[in-house]
C-alpha cells in the first residue's frame, strides 16, 4: 500500500465538520493497480469531502474528467466524459472490514484513511459496458440492430411428457 501513500486523507489532527481534498488522476495512478484498463489517457480531478464525527468519519468522493475509450462498432478512439460520486461511512473497529458495501471499518489506531481503491473503483463503474462513440451515425446503428441476433419470444415450451413423469414421482415424496 506504499505506492498508494500519496493518496492517504489524513484525519487525525483535524477538527470535527467538513474538510475538502482535491486529487488530479492520470495513467500514473492506474499504474499503480496491477489490472488491465478499458481505456486510456485518463485526466480526471477527484474532490474529496469528508465530513468527520467524533465516532465515525463519512467520505463523499466525487470523479469528474474524460478518458479515451475504443468504440465498439467503429473501433475508433474517442473521449467519453466520466462523472461519478460514491458515499462510504468510516466507522472505527478492531481490524479493517470492507465486507459491507457503504461501510468501511479500518483499526482504532490510523490515523489517516487510503481512498486510491474507492476512486480506482468509481471511475471503473463510470465505463459504459456499451462504448459507442459520438461519430457513429444512426444508419449504421439500424443497420447493426436489423443484423443483431434476435430474443426468442416463445414464453414456455411445450413440456415432454417424460419429464413430468419424474416430476409426478419428486412431488409424491
Amino acid at each position: 500500500m506504499d505506492k498508494l501513500r500519496n493518496y492517504d486523507v489524513s484525519f487525525s489532527g483535524l477538527k470535527t465538520g467538513r474538510h475538502e481534498f482535491r486529487f488530479e488522476i492520470d495513467k500514473e495512478f492506474f499504474q499503480l493497480f496491477d489490472t488491465e484498463q478499458e481505456f486510456t489517457n485518463p485526466k480526471i480531478a477527484v474532490d474529496v469531502l469528508l465530513d468527520k464525527h467524533s465516532t465515525f468519519l463519512e467520505f463523499e468522493i466525487k470523479v469528474k474528467g474524460t478518458v479515451e475509450l475504443v468504440c465498439d462498432i467503429s473501433n475508433e478512439n474517442f473521449d467519453h466524459p466520466i462523472e461519478n460520486e460514491i458515499k462510504v461511512l468510516v466507522k472505527f473497529g478492531e481490524e479493517y472490514d470492507d465486507s459491507e458495501e457503504d461501510v468501511i471499518t479500518i483499526p482504532a489506531a490510523d490515523h489517516a484513511f487510503n481512498v486510491a481503491q474507492l476512486i480506482y473503483e468509481n471511475v471503473a463503474l463510470s465505463i459504459p459496458m456499451k462504448k459507442i462513440s459520438p461519430n457513429v451515425s444512426e444508419e449504421d446503428l439500424a443497420i447493426l440492430d436489423k443484423f443483431s441476433p434476435k430474443e426468442d419470444d416463445e414464453e414456455e415450451h411445450e413440456s415432454d411428457p417424460r419429464w413430468d413423469a419424474l416430476k409426478n414421482l419428486k412431488n409424491k415424496n
